[in-house]
């Protein structure tokens, strides 16, 4: 069964930095796709950031410029770099996957931008 596992979400201030990563397992096959989404309270799941197996990027305005999506295929993991936090960026962070055509999604990680 396939997973997705991230790490690095927690408590930050404005301006600072946090780095995602997820990591798939249960599968030989890499996913397709690996990206971001994000969950504020009383807010509908957004996209964030995607990439590809080829490493092509797509990334949600608010966060151009300030986010960066990553992945190493060989470790079957994405990463995502924030930098310059905002406290609208206040969210659950989940990793998706698309692998042989079904969607995969972890757990989520919390994402906390205040002073």
């Amino acid at each position: 069964q396939v997973r997705l596992v991230e790490s690095g979400g927690g408590l930050v201030q404005p301006g600072g930095s946090l780095r995602l990563s997820c990591a798939a397992s249960g599968t030989i096959f890499r996913p397709n796709v690996m990206g971001w989404y994000r969950q504020a309270p009383g807010k509908q799941r957004e996209l964030v950031a995607t990439v590809t197996l080829a490493g092509i990027t797509n990334y949600t305005d608010s966060v151009k410029g300030r986010f960066t999506i990553s992945r190493d295929n060989a470790r079957y993991t994405v990463y995502l770099q924030m930098n310059s936090l905002k406290p609208e960026d206040t969210a659950v962070y989940y990793c998706w996957g698309l692998v042989a055509g079904i969607d995969y999604w972890g757990q989520g990680t919390q994402v906390t931008v205040s002073s």
